[in-house]
């Protein structure tokens, strides 16, 4: 079963070909994903790495956690599920602080 990956603390330079071409070292990555800022389309230095199972992916984790990339210290673990906001919140507007 595949194993979704979080990657921080990428080089805003990195591209994914670059990210894909490191994890495919462990073993088969089915999808790379570099995050990007909506507005600008610069990277935001973390990607999703999709790993064919759950060995390679604990496997990639304990090898490049902590692995230097660019000059960058790489931050590796299982991604957690994306939480629900419940239709309110995201960015600005109102119900934040009262000032």
């Amino acid at each position: 079963m595949a194993t979704r990956l979080y990657v921080g603390g990428l080089s805003l330079s990195t591209d994914e070909d670059e990210v894909r071409e490191l994890f495919s070292q462990i073993g088969e990555v089915l999808s790379c994903r570099l995050v990007r800022d909506r507005d600008s389309d610069k990277s935001r230095g973390f990607a999703f790495i999709e790993m064919a199972s759950e060995a390679e992916a604990q496997r990639a984790i304990s090898q490049f956690n902590g692995y230097q990339l660019s000059g960058r210290t790489l931050t590796v673990n299982e991604a957690r599920e994306k939480r629900e906001t419940g239709g309110r919140g995201g960015r600005g507007g109102f119900g934040g602080k009262r000032y």
